[in-house]
């Protein structure tokens, strides 16, 4: 009996520790301080505007090279990533005006990136894609992949206590959200249709999944909804999503049907 009881104790403990080691919630910053820091990312106006058209050029110089080096540094200094996790936080806090103005902005960077793109490459005098350029035309799920695990450390890197955290530079570059909208530039200024399809499926592959993994990791850190969700408005949202991401993961899923053929 005693014997039992040790054992029952032992796995209450080891539960405790690993529950303890892999708590997202231990070290979690205060509501008021992660939506301050989530929407003050998500700004599109002043100096974020500045850097992001800076990042833009930085990559396409990068990518026209053929520097990795550059390219990297240009994926650091990018706040797209700040405007996926702030619409992402209007998801989950059920703020429907948060959300459509911070995907509005969304939707001016993605534009004024891919024109700034678009400019570079009409000027450069280096018409061949390179290897970089290709590297962004040809999305698989490992970019799902990538994309899942970025948004969830980097919602988690933006809702420490600890803010100086290598969190969100380090996913910046994983995830890679510059480059295909840089690429897309390239392909508009050299007429490459498919080029273009290419690279922008995959800014949409990153984009999304970082947005999903972001409203995963913000639900289960009980993020305050600014109004009930009914019953009926949950299910609609979580249809939504099951929608949503079929129809993003579709034309991977054609392809790689294709390449079994």
């Amino acid at each position: 009996m005693k014997h039992r009881e040790g054992i029952e104790k032992e796995r209450e403990n080891l539960r405790t520790v690993f529950k303890k080691m892999f708590s997202i919630t231990e070290d979690a910053a205060s509501n008021e301080e992660i939506r301050d820091r989530i929407l003050t990312g998500g700004k599109i106006t002043g100096t974020n505007m500045v850097v992001m058209i800076c990042a833009i050029l930085i990559a396409s110089v990068g990518l026209n090279t053929n520097s990795v080096a550059v390219i990297i540094g240009a994926m650091l200094i990018s706040p797209l990533m700040g405007s996926i996790l702030a619409i992402s936080y209007g998801t989950v806090s059920n703020d429907a005006y948060l959300m459509k103005r911070h995907s509005v902005g969304f939707a001016v960077q993605i534009l004024i990136s891919v024109a700034t793109a678009t400019i570079y490459f009409l000027l450069s005098p280096i018409k061949e894609p390179t290897e970089q350029l290709l590297a962004r035309t040809n999305p698989n799920f490992f970019d799902v992949m990538i994309a899942l695990a970025g948004g969830i450390a980097g919602i988690v890197g933006q809702t420490r206590q600890d803010k100086a955290n290598n969190i969100i530079p380090g996913v910046a570059i994983a995830t890679a959200l510059m480059p295909p909208l840089c690429t897309c530039g390239y392909a508009i200024a050299n007429g490459n249709l498919r080029m273009l399809l290419g690279a922008f499926y995959l800014f949409i592959i990153n984009a999304y999944f970082i947005y999903i993994a972001s409203d995963l990791m913000l639900m289960l850190l009980r993020t305050p909804r600014v109004k009930a969700m009914s019953v009926s408005e949950w299910k609609r949202l979580r249809k939504k999503m099951y929608r949503n991401t079929l129809l993003v993961l579709l034309p991977i899923i054609a392809i790689a049907i294709g390449w079994n053929v």
